[in-house]
């Protein structure tokens, strides 16, 4: 059975990863705004396909832009830091309960 709990121990460090790694895509997009960066640069491409689809649904459901500051990456980490809080510590408790 150690082998299950040590397999459950790594999936939620590799999400609490994958979360951490996300939340730091959504920061450097918001850097990338402010500044003037070069849309067709491999990296800020990757950036924008990976955390625009999140960030358009959230904008469609709560338009929330004052005065041209949009608020929807920090809703998208809020959201993120939730589900991090939530999952990884509900699978670290499974693991150790097997």
């Amino acid at each position: 059975m150690f082998v299950l709990e040590n397999f459950m121990m790594a999936a939620a460090g590799l999400l609490d990863f994958l979360f951490t790694l996300y939340i730091w895509l959504i920061i450097g997009r918001s850097i990338i705004s402010w500044v003037n960066a070069d849309p067709y640069n491999a990296i800020v491409r990757f950036i924008y396909d990976v955390t625009e689809p999140p960030l358009r649904k959230i904008r469609q459901i709560l338009p929330m832009q004052m005065g041209g500051i949009d608020f929807s990456p920090i809703i998208l980490i809020l959201a993120i830091m939730f589900l991090q809080s939530f999952l990884v510590s509900t699978l670290r408790q499974f693991a150790v309960m097997m």
